[in-house]
């Protein structure tokens, strides 16, 4: 855990003995963690000297208190992560000064192969330092949604996350939990009927567009540099975003309710839930299916609501659930 630190796994362990076994000596901690004295002994001298342990005139050993100890480390850490962005900033800033005028070799870099593709997605998230937009279609090539160990990294930098999903993908097996989980962090999704193709942008400076696969079975894709053509596709996505629909999911329980009251005044989030995905295009056996209901369930609900609402028709009720934000997440008290 705290190799993080610049603390090799030996370290850490002499350490964590001394926090409980306050005032040993060199030879004990052998003794204890069945490792050569010799070895005890360099491994004590390091941590002296980064001042995580201190070590008294008769030659044994405490450790310092965590909080001053580690402390110190990480604000280091800190500040060398602060100057490490600033650096990258500006070999940024050369980078598009050098690729102004490049040919297109230099502008246009071909991907083959899962490996490489998933390596490159991730990448280019890694690289965004303001906002990442993406279009989202099925099948998942290289990397499904909930593989996307780049996302949760880049939105605790404070990177802004748009995606328009094509309304096929909303029948994908979990991908409802996928774009509930999203949304909670703050991800900003939207469905169309059907877009053009994957697409990953980050920033204004790279995209990422996969390809079909090719006749020998690997898929591919080309990762663009800022050019005209990268302009075009910047300029697509925000022209699809602006008319597809926002994607609301109600993320407040983890399990889809399977008993509901039916003196209600309100819908529930089960039924919110059922609602937007209806709203987004789903049938009935996909919306049933992704929150985990039969399709009797489904109706009856749905008869509650036209209920409710003083409805007799799905489409009215489908009016008046707009009207009334019933499709939207419901408000914390």
């Amino acid at each position: 855990m705290l190799d993080v630190l610049g603390l090799e796994p030996d370290d850490e362990r002499v350490y964590r003995t001394l926090v409980g076994q306050p005032n040993s000596t060199a030879t004990l901690l052998s003794d204890l963690l069945a490792v050569p004295r010799a070895h005890v002994d360099k491994t004590l001298s390091r941590l002296v000297e980064w001042g995580l342990v201190i070590g008294s005139a008769d030659e044994r050993f405490t450790a310092a208190p965590p909080a001053m100890a580690f402390g110190a480390l990480i604000a280091q850490r800190r500040e060398g992560l602060r100057m490490a962005e600033q650096a990258l900033v500006t070999l940024a800033e050369e980078h598009r000064a050098a690729m102004t005028g490049n040919s297109i070799n230099d502008l246009i870099e071909v991907v083959t192969g899962r490996d490489a593709i998933r390596h490159r997605f991730l990448q280019v998230q890694q690289a965004a330092r303001t906002q990442v937009r993406s279009f989202i279609t099925a099948p998942f090539l290289a990397v499904p949604p909930d593989e996307n160990t780049a996302e949760p990294m880049a939105i605790g930098r404070g990177v802004h996350f748009r995606a328009v999903l094509d309304r096929a993908v909303l029948a994908e097996p979990g991908i409802i939990t996928d774009a509930i989980d999203s949304l909670r962090n703050g991800v900003q999704l939207r469905v169309t009927d059907q877009l053009p193709m994957k697409l990953v942008l980050a920033d204004a400076d790279l995209g990422l567009v996969p390809l079909a696969v090719t006749p020998a079975g690997e898929p591919g894709a080309v990762l663009l540099h800022r050019s005209g053509l990268l302009d075009a596709l910047d300029a697509l996505f925000e022209t699809v975003w602006r008319t597809a629909n926002p994607l609301e999911l109600s993320a407040t329980g983890t399990e889809a309710e399977t008993t509901v009251a039916l003196g209600a005044e309100d819908p529930t989030d089960l039924d919110r839930r059922i609602l937007a995905l209806l709203l987004a295009g789903l049938t009935d056996q996909t919306t049933a299916a992704q929150l985990g209901l039969s399709q009797r369930t489904l109706h009856r609900r749905l008869r509650h609501l036209m209920d409710m609402a003083g409805v007799r028709t799905r489409m009215q009720l489908g009016g008046h659930a707009v009207r009334h934000g019933w499709a939207a997440p419901p408000v914390p008290n």
